[in-house]
């Protein structure tokens, strides 16, 4: 009897509060403006709506997400793309930069081959030596496979580097 009783209350509550909701939904009219930006506004009146050639939303209220705006200004220039010719770099400044990176990335390519023999090393042809840890032989099946999939991203960086090198002139 408790239920019933509680349950006519919520219903008598939501059947008054439904036209308080439907006239406020009513009251609210959300105009399509046109334009070079379509504007969507439930802030003018309907005077200005008549004026700027705006038409009434019918339905489902719109939402609106504010996105960036452009940027207003002088644009920035991309680094990869053509530099004016006022800020050109020497010839000589230029094999120096390109010698400094051939040098940086054959060090990295030094150390990337060192840590792939040790993993290769450590791992054994797919049999490494089994750790106390690994009582359950599924912990030790996940840490082979682990260290599988840690030689070849070491290999696809291998790759990487070689491939950035081969980009930069010779020197």
């Amino acid at each position: 009897m408790h239920r019933i009783r509680s349950s006519l209350v919520v219903l008598t509550t939501a059947a008054a509060l439904w036209p308080l909701q439907a006239a406020a939904q009513a009251n609210t009219v959300v105009y399509r403006c046109p334009g070079p930006p379509v504007l969507y506004t439930d802030t003018i009146s309907a005077a200005e709506a008549k004026e700027k050639g705006c038409r009434t939303i019918e339905g489902a209220p719109v939402t609106v997400i504010q996105g960036q705006r452009p940027r207003t200004g002088s644009p920035v220039p991309a680094s990869s793309g053509p530099r004016p010719a006022d800020s050109k770099v020497e010839p000589a400044q230029q094999r120096a930069r390109d010698g400094d990176a051939r040098r940086i990335l054959e060090g990295e390519l030094r150390k990337e081959e060192e840590q792939l023999e040790q993993m290769l090393k450590d791992y054994n042809k797919g049999e490494p030596e089994r750790r106390g840890d690994e009582r359950n032989y599924q912990k030790y099946l996940d840490r082979v496979a682990e260290m599988k999939a840690a030689i070849a991203r070491k290999e696809s960086d291998i790759a990487a580097i070689k491939r950035e090198i081969s980009k930069l002139p010779a020197s």
